[in-house]
């Protein structure tokens, strides 16, 4: 089965992480020498030299081009992420298990917000977020981070299809029929329920996808793949202080 397994589950956001420091790192190259070295031996750099050669205007054009992609590409990856996080709930993004979600008592589905137009709202935000990240790493790292991220995206995807068919039965099935597994439909293609969205929770939870959207908007017109790397780290970083104290509260009225 290519059903991703109880550990990559559990561990997905882990795996991620590792994906990424490995694209970023291209460790291979200590032995294959597979991508050439210096200040912009990176997917942008070396992307904005073709497009140049290619009468895409001149090298400086090319590196707005790619930047501008990059910007559009992270900025989507948050919209999506937080306004699927919204209607699914933080708790579950971030829990280490499979859940189903408050959904519509009639039909027990979620079919509110970004989910009437993709099943995967989340796994697509992270798949267009990875392709802004591979801007910044060497070639060979940003092929291996992408399809990486792909092919674990597509795991886990099956996996939790798998778990809400046995869980929700015909209604999941009927829902499936009808709403797009990954690419989205600009048209809604089931009815919204009423689902109030949680906003603060969504935006707290996706603080480090809101980081880089916004480190890429206003430190990559410095063209300095380094500088937007670290802003990258620090994002991370917040978003892990963030969550921290969000949880704080809630640990306590649980705590005896």
């Amino acid at each position: 089965m290519f059903n991703a397994s109880a550990f990559e589950y559990r561990y997905r956001f882990a795996l991620h992480c590792v994906i990424f420091v490995l694209g970023f790192t291209a460790p291979w190259n200590y032995g294959l020498h597979l991508d050439s070295t210096g200040p912009n031996a990176h997917l942008w750099g070396i992307l904005a030299v073709q497009l140049s050669r290619l009468g895409v205007g001149n090298i400086a054009t090319a590196f707005n081009v790619l930047l501008a992609a990059g910007i559009a590409a992270a900025l989507a990856g948050a919209i999506l992420r937080t306004w699927g996080s919204a209607y699914l709930g933080a708790s579950i993004v971030q829990s280490s298990g499979m859940h189903t979600a408050e959904a519509s008592p009639a039909t027990g589905m979620l079919q509110d917000g970004p989910f009437r137009h993709t099943r995967n709202p989340l796994y697509l935000g992270t798949f267009l977020h990875t392709l802004a990240l591979a801007l910044l790493m060497p070639v060979s790292g940003a092929v291996f981070a992408i399809i990486a991220i792909g092919v674990l995206q597509i795991r886990l995807i099956l996996a939790e299809e798998s778990f809400l068919e046995a869980k929700l039965g015909a209604p999941y099935a009927a829902y499936c029929a009808l709403v797009p597994r990954i690419l989205p439909s600009l048209r809604a293609r089931i009815a919204a329920t009423g689902l109030k969205p949680r906003w603060p929770q969504a935006i707290v939870g996706e603080v480090y996808m809101w980081g880089v959207a916004g480190s890429f908007a206003i430190a990559g017109w410095r063209y300095d793949a380094v500088l937007l790397t670290k802003c990258i780290v620090v994002s991370l970083g917040v978003s892990l202080v963030a969550r921290a104290v969000a949880l704080q509260p809630a640990a306590k009225q649980t705590s005896p």
